[in-house]
């Protein structure tokens, strides 16, 4: 675990809030009479107060936890790795199973590990994979593992060609290695420049005049052309030789690549070497630089100052040798002008007229924040692939198959949002020998799971007010296994569809948060899994059987202090029929019906897209330490899952669209009045507090509504949209 940020930010929050708020006027909560109290219970008792310096100390004491844990090939044992704050070093270890043993890997075993990542052959019997920037074969059957490249020169992007042909990259060059014959093959070059001219016949009168004058120059000219003729003819009919570059333009750049399982086809998305990623005076200064100085840190580009053309795609033959363009008129509505209506009121306002036309929008592969895996998919013959394309205004994603022969796409799914498009959710596949994908989508409002054969209409495998996340195909394609937080919003589970009677079954029974893989056999799930109070460990657990701990690297010291678990509750909303989910935490000693009414103190989470409000342990670890101090020091305290929270599906997530910081804050109003109503808080003396989006909330809050809160701190917050964020301009 990470600080979430320097330690005089909590203390700054801590001199505004354990002084005292203000008792300046404050709007009157909007139940008027003596309020009813809920059932809470009373927080534990803390013989030790907390303090900020326990709470910003370094987060080694509560644990050194296992991190990236995955399945070792044979599904007996587990790797993950363990690393202290102040180490720059990660400790690698792999734990058996059946013993829960755990074994410190030493630097010379580490290439022998099972790797996290890695490609299987069409018979599942090899996995290849890079190590340290190198390739590596093993066999799953004996074990047997082979290096198959030692350079500095790093290998990228691994697949199989078949079962015995294993192809790589190195930079813009495709290889492959035969496993039986070891012989490695150039299959291809990809060269971002022009193609060199050819010999030409003279074309000016002086040329002309020079070889009809001057033997030499045209005996020259002659023997030129004779070679390049003879050079052509030799790569035509000599099999050994390297074949020629794919010549690609000068004007471009390679954004992504991907190879056809039967090594024929190469997909490439290139965009514009003008789209760069900063300029000059795109800094980030440095005042701990080694040398005393200050260096300037190069930096992304300010969103309000970037541009981009979008990309293209285009499909590579190398048996042909041939370049074919991918057209993008088959997805629906390319051109459809979603803007309009917001171009037309903005254009109303300025008093001038506004002639909505179409035209092609800017598109490129699917690529946004929490976007994993790649986003072109083959399917196991070679003859299907499909696409996931975004379009750059954030309005539509496209899944669509591609014709190799004539680079024309065909959309199977379109999702369009007049918002903004999710950039998480959007997992999908094919299903093996077969062109029916399978994919998620929020259509319904929710993130759900869908089948659809090509031609035909899709059909729902999940349906609910719930949100479907981190798909997996089993490995002999009869389930697909997912997350989802069908029994409450903030417990997620493991469930499986069965793909032919479309029966789901419930896999977990955790009352938190958790993630999951699945054996490389399907018949078992490891779970980084975690409460309210309790840090994330490693769990295993067979299909159908019990649940079984793997780890457990939480200190003593924390696990021994009396945390508070803090209450998850539903706000009743007066802006909509949907409930404002929040964790509640209650000062020490609470009592409904304490004469003196409580202070309290409500928290902003971050990234307004996140969600906090769940029944795991909190990504905010310092914030969940810091509400128990504030309990302890008598204030009552709540964390809102307001408006444009994750896990409560579409219409919550964009209601914020065009508005932002508004219906946030209506849903912070709510809260104070709910703690008014039920935990017998004074609403004179309530304070706010968050960083980063929550910041900006809290500057919304503490501008727009200065009767509601008495105090805020707004941590790394921010100010300024325009400038930070181009394309909030869509939703501002």
């Amino acid at each position: 675990m990470k600080p979430m940020y320097r330690n005089f930010s909590l203390s700054m929050i801590a001199l505004a809030l354990l002084s005292g708020c203000a008792t300046t006027t404050s709007i009157k909560p909007s139940i008027e009479t003596k309020p009813t109290h809920m059932t809470l219970a009373a927080p534990p008792q803390a013989e030790q107060p907390l303090t900020l310096k326990q709470i910003m100390a370094d987060p080694d004491w509560m644990g050194v936890l296992a991190q990236r844990a995955y399945w070792a090939d044979d599904g007996q044992s587990i790797y993950y790795y363990r690393q202290a704050s102040a180490s720059p070093i990660k400790q690698f270890y792999q734990q058996q199973l059946a013993s829960g043993e755990a074994q410190q890997l030493s630097l010379q075993q580490l290439h022998l590990a099972d790797q996290r990542h890695g490609v299987l052959n069409q018979q599942r019997n090899l996995k290849a994979y890079i190590y340290q920037g190198n390739l590596f074969v093993k066999s799953l059957t004996n074990h047997k593992i082979t290096q198959l490249t030692q350079s500095d020169n790093k290998v990228s992007d691994v697949s199989f060609i078949g079962n015995d042909k294993v192809s790589y990259w190195q930079g813009d060059t495709l290889y492959a290695i035969n496993l039986k014959t070891n012989l490695s093959k150039q299959l291809a070059s990809l060269k971002t420049e022009t193609p060199p001219k050819s010999i030409a016949e003279p074309d000016s009168y002086l040329a002309k005049q020079q070889h009809r004058l001057i033997n030499y120059v045209a005996n020259e000219h002659d023997k030129a052309l004779q070679k390049q003729a003879y050079q052509q003819h030799l790569h035509t009919v000599d099999p050994t030789l390297v074949s020629k570059p794919f010549y690609l333009g000068s004007d471009e750049r390679i954004v992504a690549k991907s190879l056809s399982p039967d090594g024929r086809y190469i997909i490439v998305a290139l965009a514009s070497k003008n789209d760069k990623w900063r300029s000059e005076h795109d800094i980030m200064p440095n005042y701990l630089a080694k040398e005393g100085y200050v260096d300037p840190v190069p930096a992304r580009a300010r969103v309000a100052e970037a541009s981009s053309e979008g990309q293209r795609l285009i499909i590579l033959d190398i048996k042909l040798h041939k370049q074919i363009p991918v057209t993008i008129e088959g997805l629906t509505d390319y051109d459809q002008d979603v803007l309009a209506q917001v171009k037309l009121e903005n254009a109303k306002a300025q008093g001038v007229t506004y002639q909505s036309q179409k035209q092609p929008r800017k598109l490129q592969l699917m690529q946004d924040w929490g976007w994993s895996q790649s986003a072109i998919v083959w399917g196991d013959n070679s003859s299907t692939v499909a696409i996931m394309l975004e379009a750059q205004d954030n309005k539509d994603r496209w899944i669509a198959s591609v014709n190799l022969s004539n680079g024309k796409l065909t959309t199977e799914h379109r999702l369009h949002d007049q918002a903004w498009i999710n950039y998480t959710h959007n997992q999908f596949g094919l299903l093996p020998n077969s062109d029916t994908l399978y994919y998620l989508s929020e259509e319904s409002g929710y993130s759900q799971l869908y089948l659809k054969t090509q031609d035909n209409n899709a059909k729902a495998l999940t349906q609910g007010e719930y949100v479907v996340s981190d798909v997996t195909l089993s490995p002999d394609g009869q389930y697909i296994y997912y997350k989802a937080n069908k029994s409450h919003p903030g417990i997620y589970n493991v469930y499986r569809v069965n793909l032919s009677t479309t029966q789901t079954e419930q896999l977990t029974d955790w009352q938190g948060v958790l993630d999951y893989q699945l054996s490389p056999n399907g018949q078992a799930l490891l779970l980084t899994a975690s409460t309210r109070i309790e840090p994330e460990e490693l769990y295993w657990q067979p299909i159908g059987g019990k649940l079984q701990k793997l780890t457990d690297y939480t200190s003593p010291a924390f696990k021994a202090y009396p945390w508070q678990s803090p209450e998850v509750v539903a706000v009743p909303s007066t802006h909509g029929s949907d409930d404002i989910y929040a964790r509640v935490y209650l000062p020490q000693g609470y009592d409904a019906n304490n004469v003196k009414q409580y202070p309290a103190v409500i928290f902003n989470h971050g990234a307004g897209y996140l969600q906090n409000a769940h029944y795991g342990f909190s990504g905010y670890f310092r914030e969940f330490m810091f509400h128990n101090l504030l309990a302890q020091q008598g204030y009552v305290v709540m964390d809102m899952d307001y408006r444009g929270s994750k896990g409560y599906g579409r219409d919550w997530r964009t209601a914020i669209y065009r508005q932002m910081g508004h219906p946030e804050v209506e849903d912070l109003a709510d809260g104070v009045n709910w703690m008014a109503a039920h935990t017998n808080v004074d609403a004179k003396r309530v304070g706010t507090y968050g960083g980063s989006y929550g910041g900006f909330l809290t500057f919304m809050a503490l501008f727009t509504e200065p009767e509601l809160f008495q105090a805020g701190a707004a941590l790394r917050p921010v100010t300024d949209w325009l400038i930070i964020m181009r394309h909030i301009l869509v939703i501002f």
